[in-house]
């Protein structure tokens, strides 16, 4: 196999481990999102040990990420839109590698 023909592949494989963590990254995303909801509504027992675990870590994954957004945008009453903004740019970063950066490569 050609030294082109390795790079490709190399390159590709790299691509499709990024695609796949920002796509986990997404569902992490709705998790913490619906996660939230339901601990407002008081759907789940917060005191329980394994919820408030399940809590701690969807918090600490996404908080890191969604703070700048949420310093941004106004205040919207209440209402949390920053979630809704990351998946859009989650959603743009993939769109954007698959149909402009990765054709660049594989020729």
């Amino acid at each position: 196999m050609s030294v082109n023909r390795e790079l490709e592949t190399d390159m590709l494989a790299l691509f499709q481990t990024i695609d796949l963590a920002l796509n986990l990254y997404t569902w992490i995303l709705i998790a913490s999102a619906i996660f939230s909801w339901l601990h407002a509504f008081n759907v789940i027992n917060s005191s329980n040990q394994f919820v408030n675990s399940v809590g701690n870590f969807l918090y600490a994954v996404t908080e890191p990420a969604l703070r700048p957004i949420r310093r941004i945008l106004p205040d919207l009453g209440g209402i949390d839109i920053s979630p809704v903004i990351l998946l859009l740019l989650i959603f743009f970063i993939r769109s954007l590698m698959w149909n402009s950066i990765v054709p660049l490569f594989l020729r």
